[in-house]
């Protein structure tokens, strides 16, 4: 998912604006003359005439309008999760894991990605498909790369759709995306696209949108290529010491098993960790010393390329433990 680096999940919704905006360099320029100079950049990239001739056109000027508060603000985990992750998503996680079993093992084999972690994903980024956006995206990468926040990181996004629909990979209507431009059931960034998606049901082609097995090899091939490692978990919830250096605490700065386990680090149930020295392990605290407390390994690195965010990958591994409890 496109990196905003944002600390809580929001809801978004588009609507036409004006068209006069102040660009990221400072100069009130209209949209549509913005939109030329993503024409000669989709140009100088290669993108072919055709291409740009049918899709130019078709591209209007949007922006996030009414967003949701901030509301988890002022919670912690203990108040968040169960918001993000009720009692009836997890129910249905479990059916739908059930009803896709025999597509996760295959999948499973392939990606060595352990199933509940792909049906976390989707049920959290959106809602088992239900809520994957649709927004053109061209139109949401345009328009974000217009507004200036992140104009590099969505010029490329848009190219990178531009790419697609080039290369026929889909076609301008059914390249839809959520307001960040995030698309699909399991919410890819275009270029993540191009990177890592995978035809996972054999049909000669990839719908990441109306196929839930090429959804889900994408996010398996996505998580496989950032170094998912199947032999392993996510991490653990566990006890800190009252003294511990908190110069040790950050995603950032993974230490052994063998050390943490020397610093007083204990699992949650105040035994020992496990006795491995091949485990780099970070110590997080996302609400702070008072907060939970959690080592996490690689893999949870990898599951934050979606949202660089602790509470986004606390809820996801939170969601894939209840699936996997039945608790």
């Amino acid at each position: 998912m496109l990196k905003t680096i944002k600390k809580r999940f929001h809801a978004l919704t588009l609507t036409v604006l004006p068209l006069l905006s102040l660009t990221a360099q400072g100069q009130e320029i209209s949209f549509d003359d913005y939109l030329l100079q993503l024409k000669r950049d989709a140009q100088a990239q290669g993108i072919s005439q055709q291409t740009l001739d049918a899709t130019i056109p078709q591209i209007k000027r949007f922006r996030k309008a009414n967003a949701s508060q901030d509301t988890a603000t002022s919670q912690t985990l203990e108040t968040y999760l169960p918001q993000v992750i009720p009692d009836w998503k997890v129910d249905t996680a479990r059916v739908l894991f059930k009803e896709n079993e025999q597509l996760l093992n295959r999948i499973a084999d392939k990606y060595q990605v352990q199933p509940r972690f792909i049906v976390a994903l989707w049920g959290l980024v959106s809602n088992f498909g239900e809520s994957s956006g649709n927004y053109p995206v061209l139109s949401v990468t345009a328009s974000q790369a217009y507004n200036g926040e992140n104009e590099a990181l969505y010029r490329k996004e848009f190219l990178a759709a531009m790419t697609i629909l080039d290369k026929q990979q889909a076609k301008f209507d059914d390249l839809k995306s959520n307001g960040d431009g995030a698309m699909g059931q399991t919410q890819l960034s275009p270029s993540d696209f191009i990177a890592y998606a995978q035809d996972g049901d054999g049909d000669g082609r990839i719908d990441i949108w109306h196929s839930t097995a090429d959804a889900f090899a994408s996010a398996a091939n996505l998580l496989k290529q950032q170094g998912w490692n199947g032999e392993d978990t996510w991490g653990r919830q566990v006890q800190v010491p009252a003294k511990i250096d908190i110069r040790l605490v950050g995603l950032d700065k993974p230490q052994s098993l063998a050390k943490w386990q020397k610093l007083g680090v204990r699992r949650f149930d105040n035994t020992d960790l496990p006795n491995r020295d091949d485990i780099k392990a970070s110590l997080i605290m996302p609400d702070g010393v008072k907060g939970r407390k959690y080592l996490v390994y690689s893999n949870y690195r990898a599951l934050m390329h979606w949202q660089a965010s602790d509470y986004f990958g606390i809820s996801l591994v939170h969601f894939s433990e209840r699936i996997k409890n039945n608790s």
